[in-house]
């Protein structure tokens, strides 16, 4: 598989990861057997980079649900460990079922430790912060994650859910090797408000979560006329065009899909062969997309 650097003084991923969170949230597989292979489906297919969080579980009775998975799928797994990468994150608090945000330092550091114990590693890979808190100060949330790297817990630090200003105040306190923010048709936001091309320029890495729009949005990409059309001139999936769309929009970004089914996983890795004309980039760039 194609493969981009992660991030400055990061070595190179595959273009396309895997994105563990529907394994582990509601409507995951029932049979943790086959949420395995799942992972172990696109590890095969060459992927390098498997995204991961402490939040990524049905409430809180099982933080830490989608970390232990993934460390027991690469334990069985017959492939070479030390070839992937595994990130996480912290800063999302699962109080009951609810989704709070969580930035204060001495959450971030509860938080990092915990995810060690989950990944069974002595350090963590990429580390990420989840979303700025509004309720804590972004750059003292973001000296917990440079405290963390310095008493090597965690080799690369990533940010989430960011914008161009708060980038380069984290690159103040601490190297940034990635960012990982939403990236489809139906959302632009990245490209809009420049985030992707600031990326590109710094050799930051921009991971694409959400790639296909997520939810009921990507079920739509099978009857949408523009993206259809595309597909079935290139002998492929809706998704997999759309994936590849995605790719295109920065020499820094990388795909994390997700997928609950062997099927999916593997449509995903397609993607990554694809390679879409100008006059397909342009048919869909100017594509509308309804979110309704």
């Amino acid at each position: 598989m194609r493969t981009r650097p992660l991030g400055p003084d990061a070595p190179a991923v595959s273009v396309v990861g895997f994105g563990g969170m529907p394994l582990s949230t509601p409507g995951r597989p029932d049979d943790e057997a086959e949420a395995i292979r799942v992972i172990h489906a696109s590890l095969d297919g060459g992927v390098t980079l498997i995204d991961t969080a402490d939040a990524y579980c049905q409430g809180e009775h099982e933080v830490g649900h989608n970390e232990r998975l993934v460390a027991k799928a690469l334990r069985q797994w017959k492939g070479a460990r030390e070839s992937v990468i595994i990130a996480t994150k912290g800063g999302i608090e699962r109080r009951g079922a609810e989704w709070i945000v969580n930035g204060r330092p001495e959450y971030i550091r509860k938080a990092c430790d915990r995810s060690l114990k989950a990944l069974g590693v002595e350090r963590i890979d990429l580390y990420q912060h989840h979303r700025p808190d509004p309720g804590v100060p972004f750059l003292e949330t973001i000296g917990a994650f440079a405290e963390l790297e310095r008493a090597g817990k965690v080799r690369w630090v990533g940010l989430s859910n960011v914008d161009v200003d708060e980038i380069e105040a984290a690159r103040r306190l601490v190297p940034i090797a990635t960012v990982q923010n939403r990236l489809n048709p139906f959302f632009r936001e990245a490209l809009e408000r420049g985030v992707v091309p600031h990326c590109d320029r710094e050799g930051i890495g921009f991971l694409a979560y959400s790639p296909v729009g997520g939810g009921r949005l990507n079920k739509k990409l099978p009857s949408h006329p523009v993206v259809a059309g595309i597909a079935r001139r290139l002998h492929c999936s809706a998704h997999a065009v759309v994936l590849a769309w995605v790719l295109a929009q920065g020499t820094s970004v990388i795909i994390i899909p997700a997928a609950r089914t062997v099927e999916h996983a593997a449509d995903a890795l397609t993607a990554a062969d694809i390679v879409l004309s100008d006059a397909d980039r342009d048919a869909l760039d100017r594509a509308e997309f309804s979110r309704a």
